[in-house]
């Protein structure tokens, strides 16, 4: 297969993102002198400009740091926690059995701006104003508008009009939605980050403390001020009742990016870095081991042994995340065990030559797995919105809509990153600031007792997962993908057609994708499609019919329609590598 463009080759640097623009943002970075973490964080103050319905200011990013001259990468936490306020009882005594997906309720301590500037702060080279020009400038001057935002904003408008109207004063320019390529401002965006940089540069000093200066004023300065005021008005949200938010300003100020080691395992001459299981990374790391006791060299990529053996380990890896994941800082979750080579030895025997229909938590250290409950929906029926990218009804519900990006420099450092959060779509906007507030917490859960239960002050169990990779010990590749529950399904597909297939990055990203929808959803309303697969359309039919004889329910989806994968390598030929995803015609790798 031809892929859809050239897969970059160069020396220099490469940066690949979901837009366009945040890639060239970054890339000018690397042009004036900056390493790959300047690049990634001008390209990530660019995202929440461009792509406000995929990621904001008010949301969230974990980071997978890999530096040239350390042994295994570092990861940076940006998930920010529940508020203090916040428990389980609480929201069950205002009639809730789930958090709402929308709303002020949802939202925990947004964390993406620490975490942007811990990387900086600690691993970057550039100034706080070399960083926020570029995305100051697009939401001053404006943007093109995504054909994707101009969707998104339709099938929110009536709400932005009748409930939200901080909202509609940014996103309904003159009370009408925007055109597809029109352009769209966001001057009070553009005023805050000014603000933040000036009072920053006010400050004076080193670069590092003009850094820790704009961290106070957006944590507990002007801009808590205005979050902590704005959540207390109570706003209409997906349970059909406005409620306030319960974020306090303490839990703001006492926030910081926690640096941690990642989880990683061995596949062949590899091995793959990912954050811990606060994240829904390890499932990654528990699907290869699984998958390595199948000869996946002699499947062709698009035969439906592959599909069935892929799908069935993501069924009983995911039943894992959902019993046994959660903050390891308030729950005691058996990584060990689940990352054990005798327990992926017995978990890959359970595959079987038809699609199970059952939800297979592993006993693990004698523990009785406990699922949380969900709502059983047909996977014939369309109940569920979709499985497209944004996927949203007028309520403004939305799945896991994100961003992702990738930067690989001449020396040799290297991260991988996946925005989210603070969707436009998902709570309204704050007047003041020109940004809303993230909804992760709707990935609680409000049963007590398991590990991703609702318990104040702690992280949840968010689906956000950059991936690293290294080759024979030294750093090779960093990707990944939005996508919610499908994040750690696309971007594995990915890396076995590379490593499996012989394909070079572009060609992997641009083969056929598939999922599994047999798991718990992340997002509300937490629905559960048993034996599902959904394929793009591009699949022989051979093997669709093949699926369906051993029992897979299969959903067939555009031809070009799942994932939005990115990646970027420092390739055993010498040379540094970059490709993006041609999927909703907005991803672009740049480099040279």
């Amino acid at each position: 297969m031809l892929p859809t463009r050239p897969e970059l080759t160069g020396d220099f640097g490469m940066v690949a993102s979901t837009h366009w623009l945040a890639s060239q943002a970054g890339m000018s970075l690397l042009e004036a002198g900056g390493n790959a973490f300047d690049a990634a964080v001008a390209a990530g103050f660019v995202l929440q400009v461009v792509e406000p319905h995929l990621n904001g200011p008010g949301g969230e990013v974990p980071i997978l740091i890999q530096r040239a001259t350390a042994d295994e990468p570092v990861v940076l936490a940006g998930q920010g926690p529940a508020p203090r306020a916040a428990s389980s009882a609480r929201l069950r005594e205002l009639g809730l059995d789930l958090v709402p997906g929308t709303g002020h309720l949802a939202a925990c301590v947004p964390a993406a701006f620490d975490a942007w500037l811990t990387l900086l702060g600690a691993f970057g080279t550039a100034t706080l104003r070399q960083v926020l020009a570029p995305a100051i400038g697009y939401a001053q001057r404006g943007y093109p508008a995504l054909e994707s935002i101009a969707a998104t904003i339709d099938t929110v408008s009536t709400l932005f009009t009748e409930h939200w109207p901080t909202s509609a004063a940014v996103y309904l320019p003159g009370g009408k939605v925007p055109a597809a390529g029109s352009r769209l401002t966001n001057p009070a965006l553009a005023a805050t980050y000014q603000r933040i940089l000036t009072e920053a540069e006010r400050a004076g000093g080193s670069r590092e403390e003009q850094i820790g200066a704009a961290r106070d004023a957006f944590y507990r300065g002007f801009v808590a001020d205005a979050i902590v005021d704005f959540l207390r008005k109570p706003v209409l949200d997906v349970s059909g009742e406005p409620h306030a938010g319960l974020l306090a300003a303490d839990d703001l100020a006492v926030w910081s990016t926690p640096m941690e080691r990642p989880v990683s395992v061995d596949y062949g001459r590899y091995r793959v870095y990912k954050t811990g299981p606060w994240g829904q990374g390890p499932v990654f790391c528990q699907q290869l081991k699984l998958l390595a006791g199948f000869d996946l060299d002699h499947v062709e990529a698009d035969d439906p042994e592959f599909v069935h053996i892929v799908a069935e380990v993501a069924k009983l890896c995911f039943a894992d995340r959902d019993a046994y994941y959660g903050d390891p800082d308030a729950t005691d979750v058996p990584l060990g065990e689940l990352l054990s080579d005798s327990y992926a030895d017995a978990r890959h025997q359970l595959v079987g030559a038809n699609a199970d229909p059952g939800l297979r938590p592993g006993t693990v250290s004698g523990r009785v797995p406990v699922l949380p409950d969900a709502i059983v929906i047909d996977p014939r029926s369309d109940a569920s919105g979709g499985v497209s990218e944004p996927s949203v009804v007028a309520s403004g519900r939305a799945t896991g809509d994100t961003c992702h990006l990738d930067v690989v420099d001449a020396a040799g450092n290297m991260i991988s990153a996946t925005p989210s959060g603070g969707w436009l779509q998902s709570s309204p906007v704050i007047p003041e600031l020109g940004f809303g507030m993230g909804t992760r917490a709707q990935m609680f859960w409000l049963q007590d007792g398991l590990p991703a239960s609702l318990r104040p002050g702690t992280r949840p169990r968010t689906t956000l997962s950059p991936s690293l990779a290294h080759y024979d010990g030294k750093p090779y590749v960093a990707f990944g993908t939005p996508g919610g529950d499908q994040q750690d399904q696309w971007s594995l597909l990915m890396f076995l057609r590379h490593v499996h297939h012989e394909m070079g990055l572009q060609e992997a990203i641009d083969a056929p994708a598939f999922h599994t929808t047999h798991l718990r959803s992340s997002f509300w309303p937490r629905a559960f499609r048993s034996r599902e697969v959904v394929v793009e359309s591009r699949f022989p039919e051979r093997t669709l019919a093949d699926l369906r004889r051993r029992g897979h329910r299969v959903t067939v989806s555009g031809p070009w329609s799942l994932g939005r994968l990115s990646a970027v390598s420092r390739g055993r030929d010498g040379f540094l590598h970059g490709a993006a995803n041609a999927r909703g015609g907005q991803g672009y790798a740049v480099g040279r």
